[in-house]
């Protein structure tokens, strides 16, 4: 057994969260060491050069001596009750009060010098987070934006060092480890199947997402879905939906017969204004408006911002026409409700048909939610990836389906099989680590298929 060292912090992964947090404890002048369950984790000689001195085990972590631990420390994207780590999962630290095992958010929330924002939910917070950080910036406010995406939450402490905000997206994984967050306002947008196998069932993934509830002073939820209404008091809750809102609720409807963006009976932005479209993300739009409100933003720019905001790249993004036909990337539609979003939200309007490409990576979830709403807009589905299978079991029988090797091949059928009209979708529902390094690096390779299809069908055309 290797004994850590009395009075030393156990910071556990080497990925991009652990080394902010290694980052963080060093710029605090704080004792720790690192542990690594691979055997050669990337980037390792680097880590080393940057962390001279800084221990470092490699290998399970059943061979450590946690007896003397301070804290452990985990990296979002590993269970804090792993092999080696049961015996003090549960326990509470004498210096903190906190369980001995947290995550990196523990860690900001205890540095933190400003108000926090956060947003959680299976799909949509990356563009809520990045439309309130948008916000923010027109009302004039220093926000730090980023948490799960982008910057990590730590590093904006040393980036950001006068912030009057923070504006932090937030996993399931994060807050799972986070005993307080104690945010100003908390956002929870929507709740399906996503990350199953870590949290076991869907009971113990909402938990995980409720704990961004926990100290905060105002809630923002989705009127539609009960299961983002938090377990425990909050002062103050706002509710959006995409249906007509009542009393001071955010929501859609027709005011002089044009689709407006309303709080109760006042209109705030005509929807044909927002350059993004359909309704998944008016009800992005309506959650962002309602947490700019609550933290004080003023109501003109915010509706600027929302005037501006384009989407983000790899979620419901245009990257093309070709002969007719729309090429979508949604590559960042990584679970089965983020994927319904995108078919809702280009089915409604869709002049033809849709061929929607998935598979992947999918995490243990249930596909059945997305055989009926294909099985009224779509031409084709095309899939490929690990759990094109299981995909294919939940579909065939209500709609037309073929599986491939791979996303070029799904591509190259797609190209023959639609009509003018139709829309091309790659919205996988499934992570990409089987075939893929991220979802990034699948979006970027259909984008790059799709401009070159797009560069030789116009010079033919010339």
């Amino acid at each position: 057994m290797v004994r850590v060292a009395k009075g030393l912090t156990l910071v556990v992964g080497l990925g991009v969260s652990g080394r902010a947090i290694c980052r963080h404890l060093t710029r605090l002048n704080l004792p720790y060491m690192v542990a690594d369950t691979r055997a050669a984790p990337p980037g390792l000689d680097d880590f080393r050069a940057a962390h001279p001195g800084v221990a470092i085990h490699c290998g399970s972590l059943t061979t450590l001596d946690l007896s003397d631990v301070k804290e452990v420390v985990v990296s979002p994207g590993l269970d804090p009750r792993m092999a080696g780590l049961e015996s003090i999962a549960d326990q509470l630290s004498p210096d903190t009060g906190e369980p001995m095992v947290v995550g990196e958010i523990a860690l900001f929330v205890r540095a933190a010098h400003a108000p926090i924002a956060a947003i959680t939910g299976s799909n949509a917070k990356s563009t809520v987070t990045t439309l309130l950080g948008d916000m923010a910036a027109a009302a004039g406010v220093d926000a730090a934006v980023g948490g799960n995406l982008g910057t990590p939450a730590l590093d904006l402490l040393a980036s950001h060092p006068n912030a009057e905000l923070f504006i932090l997206e937030l996993s399931s994984f994060q807050l799972e480890t986070t005993p307080r967050l104690g945010a100003s306002c908390a956002a929870f947008l929507n709740l399906s199947e996503d990350h199953l196998d870590r949290h076991g069932d869907m009971h113990g993934y909402r938990a995980a997402k409720q704990r961004i509830f926990i100290g905060a002073q105002h809630a923002v939820v989705n009127a539609d879905e009960p299961l983002t209404w938090p377990d425990q008091p909050v002062a103050q809750i706002a509710h959006f939906s995409t249906k007509a809102p009542s009393s001071s609720e955010w929501g859609l409807a027709l005011y002089h017969d044009t689709l407006t963006l309303m709080q109760g009976n006042k209109p705030w932005l005509v929807a044909d204004e927002m350059p993004m479209t359909g309704q998944h993300n008016y009800a992005n739009a309506l959650a962002a408006l309602a947490m700019g409100q609550a933290l004080g933003f003023a109501e003109a720019p915010m509706c600027d911002a929302l005037r501006e905001f384009k989407g983000l790249v790899h979620r419901s993004e245009v990257v093309a026409y070709i002969n007719g036909v729309t090429w979508v990337n949604d590559s960042k539609g990584t679970n089965v409700g983020a994927t319904l979003a995108a078919i809702n939200g280009i089915g409604a309007s869709l002049k033809g048909r849709l061929i929607l490409l998935a598979g992947g990576v999918g995490k243990g979830a249930d596909f059945s939610p997305l055989a009926a709403p294909l099985a009224s807009c779509a031409r084709h589905v095309l899939l490929f990836g690990l759990d094109a299978p299981r995909l294919a079991g939940a579909l065939i029988k209500h709609v037309s389906v073929q599986e491939v090797d791979n996303l070029p091949q799904a591509m190259e059928a797609a190209f023959k099989l639609a009509q003018p009209g139709d829309c091309v979708l790659l919205s996988p529902a499934c992570a990409s680590l089987d075939q893929f390094a991220n979802y990034q690096e699948r979006g970027e390779m259909f984008q790059r298929w799709v401009e070159q299809k797009a560069q030789r069908a116009t010079e033919a055309s010339l």
